[in-house]
Parts: structure tokens; sequence; C-alpha cells
């Protein structure tokens, strides 16, 4: 009996995932990195807290009334079974949220309403919709990379938006080729945007929508922190402009907005062929999350004041953040949503190393001063604090935000 060697596994590998060479490519990547820096600077200093700015995870945990409405509906013998594309009582909460938050009105639960298992899933099988070999995903950049990368497997070409300061981080769609523009099937977009804190207005989805149009290209907006909105900013969703759903769809998360990340529920809406042609592919992915999952989503569906209070306290750690790097010498601005601190690094400091990318500085900051963000090269050097570490009271806040700007402000940053 012939035996097959690992030799022949490794050379069957799709040549997407690398071919032969898979596994075999020695190049370290950022979030591996990170992870091998704290390490080593947990080693080197034992006795010195690792306060971690990095995690993009909310720390706190689901509201007790979610969890009971898991524990109660998991104890029931009818809910244990696949609930493939969906319960239409999780779809119809979903329609009475989009219209009590984002001001959306008319949506038909039926057609234009499915749940995902998270918006990662939901991001990985939509290419699988629309991408053909030589096709292209206009991406925003920094960014999400999920579709990117599923685009990519497919054959299609990913064009990067860059996100900049001088346009606040919107992409420019108009600086694209007709080319381009004639090859485009897929506009991903993202706000209020990971990692730059970015928030879109309404004018600029007035404008998604009138080049997307002209153009015949389908909008992705990824809208996972669309609630999670404070200083006056009032949640604002793709859909919200009159004729968005007309080509696109928005996708929502009940990660961030309820705290529920480990749960893996949110849900697809807006255009009805585009969420048919969803349920199609995803119908072929999985199973369906589990029924007592949707009915705790539905439980925070139908109480959105939870959000808010998750909102105020992003708010508050943002504002005691900004204000103590910038006493420090940093340039950071309060974002008006979510929970991501996006800021441009030093040059280096005086006496000591240059910084050339913000991997290296994010660097520093892990093995010197034991202070976890992660860097961001694509666009500029920037590092992303996240204002979603532990504290389990303000008073913890304040020392933890008080610790950072010691530990910075000894450091002769060079700035110009």
């Amino acid at each position: 009996m012939s035996v097959i060697t690992q030799s022949t596994i490794q050379n069957a590998f799709a040549n997407r995932i690398g071919g032969s060479t898979f596994g075999l490519d020695t190049k370290v990547y950022k979030f591996e990195k990170i992870k091998r820096a704290k390490n080593e600077a947990k080693a080197k200093f034992p006795d010195r807290e690792l306060i971690d700015m990095g995690l993009g995870e909310p720390d706190w945990m689901a509201d007790p009334a979610v969890v009971q409405v898991l524990a109660e509906e998991a104890a029931k013998r009818d809910n244990r079974f696949y609930s493939d594309n969906g319960m239409s009582e999780f779809k119809e909460a979903a329609a009475h949220y989009l219209q009590e938050v984002f001001g959306i009105t008319g949506m038909n639960a039926a057609t234009e309403i499915n749940h995902c298992i998270g918006s990662k899933s939901a991001l990985s099988q939509i290419p699988l919709m629309f991408i053909n070999p030589g096709d292209i995903l206009l991406m925003t950049t920094p960014g999400y990379p999920v579709m990117a990368t599923h685009t990519q497997w497919l054959g299609g070409e990913v064009v990067h938006l860059p996100l900049t300061k001088a346009n606040n981080y919107l992409p420019d769609l108009s600086a694209l080729s007709e080319d381009v523009r004639k090859r485009a099937k897929l506009l991903y977009i993202n706000y209020p945007n990971n990692p730059t804190g970015a928030t879109a207005t309404r004018e600029f989805y007035e404008s998604v929508v009138e080049f997307c149009q002209a153009n015949q290209i389908i909008v992705v907006s990824d809208e996972a922190y669309a609630a999670l909105t404070f200083e006056g900013e009032q949640p604002l969703s793709f859909l919200s402009v009159p004729g968005a759903k007309e080509i696109g769809v928005s996708i929502h998360s009940l990660s961030k907005s309820f705290n529920m990340t480990g749960w893996r529920l949110g849900f697809v809406a807006g255009n009805e062929l585009v969420v048919k042609a969803f349920a199609h592919v995803k119908d072929n992915c999985d199973s369906g999350q589990f029924i007592p999952i949707q009915k705790a989503g539905v439980y925070c569906l139908n109480h959105p004041e939870l959000t808010v209070l998750t909102g105020q306290k992003y708010s508050r750690r943002h504002g005691k953040l900004v204000e103590a790097l910038n006493r420090v010498g940093f340039n950071a601005r309060k974002p008006k949503a979510a929970f991501f601190l996006y800021v441009e690094i030093p040059k280096g400091i005086a006496g000591g190393p240059e910084f050339t990318s913000a991997e290296q500085f994010s660097e520093y900051l892990i093995r010197e001063q034991l202070i976890s963000t992660v860097p961001w090269d694509e666009v500029g050097a920037n590092v992303r604090f996240s204002v979603t570490f532990v504290a389990d009271s303000e008073e913890e806040e304040d020392r933890i935000i008080h610790e950072i700007e010691e530990r910075l402000s000894s450091i002769p940053f060079i700035w110009e």
C-alpha cells in the first residue's frame, strides 16, 4: 500500500495560501511580533505591569440579562436544531433596531435582512457572490483585511484607497482611473473606522451612492461600530441615505455594540438581491448560529440603551487618554465613536533610536515601557491605542492612564 508523504501534502496546497511553500515562510506577521514582544517584555520586567492598549475587543461582558436569556433558551429542547439562515424573530428585531437607532424605515425583514455568524464570516462570504478572476475590490486602507484576502484567493484584484488625515480618513473615489472603475465589482467601506476612529458623514455616504450608481459598483458597508457613538455624534448607517439600498448592504455586528465578541452574531441588511445571494452562499458555508444566541441577540436589538452605556465608558476613557498623550507630546484628537485612537508616531528619541516605522515604535513601547499598541504603516506611520483595556472602575481607569503618562513623560521624544 502506498502512503501519502509529507512532501506530497506540502506540494498539494493551493497557491492561494502559498502552495508548496505554505508553512515554510519565516516571515513573522504583525500580531505575532506583538505577542512575542509582550512575552519578552514580561520576562525582562517580571515585576512591572504590562498595559495592553492593543486589544480590539470589549473589556465588559455581555449584560447579565442577555446571559440569562441565553441560559434559559439553551435549556429548551426545541432550540437544539440548526437555524440555517436564521430565525424570523431575529430578522424582525434587526429591522426594528435599524429603524429605532438609525431611522431606517421600510426594511423587509424577510427578504432584506439575514443573520451571519459575526461580521467576519459575512465579509469572507460576500466575495464568493461577486468576484471572478480579474474583478476588482475597492478597499479602504488601513483596514480590516478579510474581504481583500478572500478576493485575492478567488483571483480578484484589490485596489487600496488610502485613508489620510488630510481627507478626514475618507477615501478619494475621484482619484480612481477609468479602467479601475470599469473593472470594480465591490467597494468596501468601514465607518466608524478601524483603526483610525473616523466617522462618516451623510454627505460622504451620498457621494458613495452617486459614485457607485454611476459606475455600477456594489457597496459593502462594514458597520460593526456604527452604534457606538458619542461626542454628540448620532449613529449613522450607509442605509440611512436615499438610494443606498439599491446598490448595497450594511453589515452589523453585536460583538462591539453589545459586548458579545465571542458569541459570533450579526446581520447583513440592504439590497434584496444581494441579501438573497448572501443567504444562498451562507447556506453552503454554515448551518446558522445557535438559536439561543439569536434569542439573546433579539433581546439586545430590543435594548439599544445597552450600547449607549458602553459608549459612555469609551467616551470617558478616550477623553482621559487623549489629554494624557497630548501632555507628553502626541497630537491626539478624541474620536466621536468606537474605541480606537489613531496617532502619528514620534520621529525618534533624543540620544536614542530613530523610528522609521510604526512597527519599530510599537515594539519600543512594548519592550521598554510595557505599553502594548498596534502599529499601522500602510498610510504613514501611526499606532492604534484601544480604550478597551481592563479596568473595573473609573479610579482604575485613572490609575492606568496616569501610569501611561508617567512612563512616557520621561522620554525625550523628537517630533519634527
